[in-house]
Formats: C-alpha cells, structure tokens, sequence
C-alpha cells in the first residue's frame, strides 16, 4: 500500500479515479473494505499511523464502528399546528348576544349599512324594525334593571362611599362627597343572563351564516 503521506494526486487523476472507485466500491465488496480501511487509517494521528519499521496500522471493523460518530437522530416530524383555543367564556356569551340580536333584530345589518344617503323616513321604518327585533331577543335572554330608582330629572345626593362602578360623575366635578345633581340617566344593571348552552363544534365568532338560496 502507498504511504498515505505522498504528494497529492493532480486534479485531472482525481477526478478519473473517483469515477473508477465509485464502481469499484459499488459492486466488489472486498475493494470496498479495504477503501474503507484505508480511510479509516488516514483518519488516525501520524503516532498511531507509523508504528517502528512498519506499514501503517489499520483498524478491524469492530474498532472502526467505535471510532465513528454515532449518526445524530433524526429529528422528530414536526407535530401539527395546534388548534386554535376556545374563546374565553365572557366572549363566547358576548358573541352569542350579538348573534341573538342579528338574527332578531338584524343589529349587525343595519349598524354595518351605509344610511348616509337614505333619507330620514326610511331610517326611522329600518331602525323602527331593528328596535323590534333586538328588544326581543334582550328581553327573551336577559332581565335588566335601572341602577338607579329616581326618575330621570330629579335631584339626587351621592354620599361618601358611593360605587364609581355604579355612578359616573359629569359637567363640572369638582371637590369630595357628599355630591348633590341631577340624575341625567338611571344607568342600567343586568340582573340575570340565559343564553344557549354552545353546542359542540359550534364556533362564536360566526355571528351570522352567509345564505346561499337554491
């Protein structure tokens, strides 16, 4: 065997030689394990490649496989997307009141309506409809109350402690309670909420189906 030391081989003779040891290796078995010998070898140190008055030493199979990387695994498939979470709970219930009020009232369809060019009778026909519709469905899914009892228009007294939740304080506000003013609007409380149990699969965010008539 030559000495793994010699000169390179020209480009010219590489390239010949790949091609004839590419088919040598392919179908003689006995060149392939010596090719692979003598690649094993040139991998060692000069040390271990030139022992006292000898050729170079050449590993056993067995020695070659520990001296090997071992392959990196593979890696693993790329699992799919995960769905998209569930809509929290209060969203859910706000979307199911606007669907309710689009199927009833048809809410959606006139608040997305251009009405810029509609005169002031058919507005009030098409929101006359709407009123119908939606106060409705709130009431069939929904029991409201004032937060206040006074009429609107009388004079009212908020003492220390009163809820900001509760009262919203306009015009000129100005020092601490207690405040006396007119009560403008009673504000309004839900007291109770029914609305469908979702079925499953069934998505919110699709307040209203498009309809495709046959």
């Amino acid at each position: 065997m030559a000495d793994l030391d010699d000169p390179p081989l020209p480009w010219s003779t590489r390239l010949w030689f790949a091609f004839a040891c590419f088919f040598r290796v392919l179908f003689d078995a006995q060149f392939a394990a010596r090719a692979w010998q003598a690649r094993a070898a040139a991998a060692l140190p000069p040390a271990e490649r030139h022992r006292e008055g000898g050729a170079p030493r050449l590993p056993g199979a067995a020695e070659v496989a520990k001296k090997e990387p071992a392959p990196a695994p593979s890696a693993a498939p790329t699992p799919p997307a995960a769905p998209a979470p569930p809509a929290a709970p209060a969203v859910t219930s706000a979307l199911q009141l606007l669907a309710l009020l689009q199927r009833e009232g048809r809410l959606v369809d006139f608040l997305e309506q251009d009405i810029a060019s509609f005169g002031d009778a058919d507005v009030g026909v098409a929101a006359r409809m709407v009123h119908e519709g939606c106060r409705k469905a709130l009431r069939g899914h929904a029991k409201l109350a004032p937060v206040r009892r006074e009429d609107e228009g009388a004079t009212v007294t908020l003492e220390a402690g009163y809820s900001p939740a509760e009262v919203k304080l306009i015009g000129n506000v100005s020092g601490s309670a207690p405040y006396r003013g007119v009560l403008r609007h009673r504000g309004w409380r839900a007291e109770t909420i029914s609305l469908p149990t979702p079925v499953a699969g069934h998505d919110a965010s699709i307040i209203a189906p498009a309809e495709v008539e046959l």
